[in-house]
């Protein structure tokens, strides 16, 4: 449940008590994109700005069953601290809730994610409790519509322990002269190729709680109008981040670009270089070498 409080800018953070429900925060995102829905009170979305909402979870306790569910999907040993890419899960909700509100200008459903930017100052460990807060900002003109950042920080006892930066893209009339995205530096195949299941964004579904259609099943994919089911990104990011977890300090910056869908089932070629202040990393497909993913970590 979210408090009620003031959005205007500058102003406290809303306090969302509990963690948001998955299922039915997808339903409400999804009901915008109906033709015969979109427009009832409730669910039509106003303005074209970015809302100034920023919505806040105290005393988020981790769950260590969680943590270990999360760590076995996406290849991270178990550790007394989570997975860099774990606090992530613990704001879908409120990317959730902030997306799905009436002020918020666009359908969560349709809205692709781009980059994104994790910077951990230290390790979390396993046993603290956290503050996660969430907004959405920078809304500018793309070239093939507009951009937006959703921004989270993970505070423990007043110290800030990490923090994100998901860019997002909506569809619609571009700007040929909007600023280009991200570039990271080349990251070849290094002969590393993982078969990944038909099942896999069933499975990191169950574990994150982002249920979108493109990520289940051939039919709700092909509706969507993908061929079949593909990956998540931050599942790709966090096998990413698996890889080279036991040569990152404890102060990181892991920044990713998304290029083309993963399609599953179907095999995937990770690539990695060092680079003079962390690692450049890949995933492309490993029978035409199209890009996939492309990062690189930065020791802070």
């Amino acid at each position: 449940m979210v408090s009620t409080g003031s959005t205007n800018e500058g102003s406290a953070p809303r306090v969302v008590e509990g963690s948001p429900h998955a299922l039915p925060m997808l339903l409400k995102a999804a009901l915008p994109s109906v033709p015969a829905l979109g427009a009832l009170p409730g669910i039509r979305k106003h303005g074209s700005e970015l809302p100034h909402l920023a919505l806040t979870r105290h005393d988020v306790p981790i769950d260590p069953s969680h943590v270990a569910a999360y760590a076995e999907v996406c290849g991270f040993p178990r550790k007394d601290t989570v997975p860099l890419t774990y606090p992530h899960l613990l704001a879908f909700g409120l990317h959730m809730a902030i997306m799905t509100d009436t002020s918020f200008p666009f359908p969560a459903i349709g809205t692709v994610h781009l980059e994104n930017s994790i910077t951990q100052h230290r390790p979390v460990a396993v046993a603290e409790k956290v503050q996660v807060t969430a907004r959405a900002e920078n809304l500018r003109p793309h070239a093939k519509g507009q951009v937006f950042d959703m921004l989270t920080t993970v505070h423990s006892a007043g110290e800030l322990v990490w923090e994100e930066t998901s860019t997002f893209l909506r569809r619609g009339r571009g700007d040929d002269g909007a600023a280009a995205g991200r570039s990271f530096p080349e990251a070849p195949p290094t002969g590393i190729v993982w078969q990944l299941p038909g099942d896999l964004g069933r499975r990191y579904a169950a574990v994150s709680g982002d249920h979108n259609p493109i990520h289940l099943y051939p039919l709700t994919a092909k509706a969507l109008g993908f061929p079949r089911q593909i990956a998540h990104g931050m599942w790709s990011k966090a096998r990413c981040v698996a890889m080279l977890e036991n040569r990152l300090p404890d102060a990181v910056r892991v920044e990713v670009a998304f290029k083309k869908p993963v399609l599953l089932p179907g095999p995937v070629a990770f690539g990695s270089r060092p680079l003079e202040d962390g690692y450049a990393f890949s995933l492309s497909s490993p029978r035409s070498g199209a890009p996939h993913l492309a990062g690189r970590t930065q020791g802070l």
